[in-house]
């Protein structure tokens, strides 16, 4: 299921189970750990997140605190609003414009274009996330960084929602 998932429709996932509810799973306080992989699989970078989230009718805000094996600490705020019946946009200070999405069953399909600060310069990199839902709160998220089309490599991480 995770593996060449370009060409996928989220709407192939309907029957999956957990079904995902992001107003109900981004709400309160969710812990990640990821890692970056370069194009050859080479881990470059791992991380930690500690993530704030709250809804109101239709808005969430994500706030993402990031610790990196490094020590760098970054923060990222989300603004996700639903657009439809399966369908959510997002703001965030370092997204070029807004990203958008669609969930089905346990999945969620998203898509935006980040400005990545990279041994001080910034890059404006594409990245096609796909999430699935488990049980007991876990959450598998799997994005694909290209740039011109090219990849770049893939960023893995495993969200729990805390009790």
């Amino acid at each position: 299921m995770l593996g060449g998932c370009a060409g996928v429709d989220v709407s192939s996932y309907k029957d999956e189970r957990p079904q995902l509810r992001l107003e109900e799973y981004f709400n309160g306080t969710l812990d990640a750990w990821g890692m970056f992989q370069q194009r050859d699989g080479k881990v470059v970078k791992r991380f930690r997140v500690v993530i704030e989230a709250r809804w109101e009718e239709e808005s969430g805000i994500l706030d993402e605190r990031f610790i990196y094996s490094d020590g760098t600490i970054q923060q990222r705020i989300w603004t996700i609003t639903r657009s439809g019946a399966d369908s959510y946009t997002g703001t965030a200070g370092d997204v070029v414009g807004v990203a958008s999405g669609r969930v089905s069953g346990n999945s969620l399909h998203w898509r935006y274009t980040l400005r990545l600060p990279v041994d001080g310069s910034v890059y404006e990199v594409q990245f096609d996330d796909w999430m699935y839902l488990q049980e007991d709160g876990v959450m598998i998220n799997r994005s694909v960084m290209k740039k011109f089309g090219v990849r770049l490599g893939e960023v893995t991480l495993f969200f729990r929602k805390r009790s």
